[in-house]
């Protein structure tokens, strides 16, 4: 049997609003926003009364997608710092290419995105940087050259 595809990639968060505009200031769309509640959800996540929301975001070309998830019963854990460094076990970051940083960068600071290092050029095929945005996560910004 082989992959088909990747679906998407889950990110859960306190503040789904925030975490909705910061994507949509990306460039993300929001494909659909519902509940997730009952017994059949409890089955496939394995935590039994869970309720969520979540919102489906997909990239322009329609080629991938990010869940976003906030919990509403049982709260939500934290596992890590919310500043936890690039190196730390686990998935660390997204990375996105972008048209052009110097304009996208500002319109992710204003939702409160943090540079986490500095924008560098990357020999003459890129510049890159990573940005950490609401609850901490943390997103490359690719600008291809050339």
């Amino acid at each position: 049997m082989a992959l088909k595809r990747m679906d998407n990639v889950l990110v859960v968060v306190e503040d789904i609003d925030a975490a909705i505009e910061f994507f949509v200031e990306l460039g993300m769309e929001l494909e659909g926003r519902t509940a997730i509640e009952g017994r059949w959800a409890d089955r496939v996540i394995g935590i039994d009364g869970a309720r969520s929301e979540i919102a489906m975001m997909r990239v322009p070309n329609g080629n991938g997608r990010l869940e976003l998830t906030t919990f509403h019963s049982p709260a939500p854990i934290r596992s890590e710092p919310a500043d936890a460094p690039v190196n730390a076990l686990g998935i660390r970051r997204l990375m996105f290419a972008v048209d052009d940083l110097d304009e996208v960068l500002p319109r992710l600071r204003a939702r409160g995105a943090e540079l986490v290092g500095e924008v560098v050029r990357f020999e003459d095929v890129y510049l890159l940087c990573y940005v950490r945005g609401p609850e901490g996560i943390m997103i490359g910004l690719a600008e291809e050259l050339g």
